[in-house]
């Protein structure tokens, strides 16, 4: 699981970092940081998909999120026990079955 998350996590990281600084015109002097290529690439990814490219980085974010969502349910089934066992002594404390830690 671990390494579908990194798997998961490195595009994002790789894209959302390289949007900012395009966005940003943040390009330290490499040209596919400027915001002439981000208007570029997301004018090319417009015409290609035959829409607005102002809405591709919100259809991009919408698709991270329903990514993100899917994968924690994955870990959810995967971890399962321990969640249940987690929230049967959270509801116990909750309802005063079982004190509360002192700390």
């Amino acid at each position: 699981m671990r390494y579908v998350l990194a798997l998961w996590a490195l595009p994002l990281v790789i894209f959302w970092g390289w949007y900012g600084l395009s966005y940003n015109n943040i390009h330290f002097g490499y040209v596919m940081l400027t915001r002439e290529a981000h208007d570029l690439i997301f004018q090319l990814y417009g015409d290609t998909l035959g829409i607005d490219p102002e809405i591709i980085p919100g259809m991009v974010a919408k698709a991270c999120v329903v990514d993100t969502l899917f994968l924690l349910a994955i870990y959810a089934f995967r971890r399962r026990r321990q969640l249940a066992a987690w929230a049967k002594v959270r509801r116990a404390r909750y309802l005063g079955v079982i004190s509360s830690p002192s700390t």
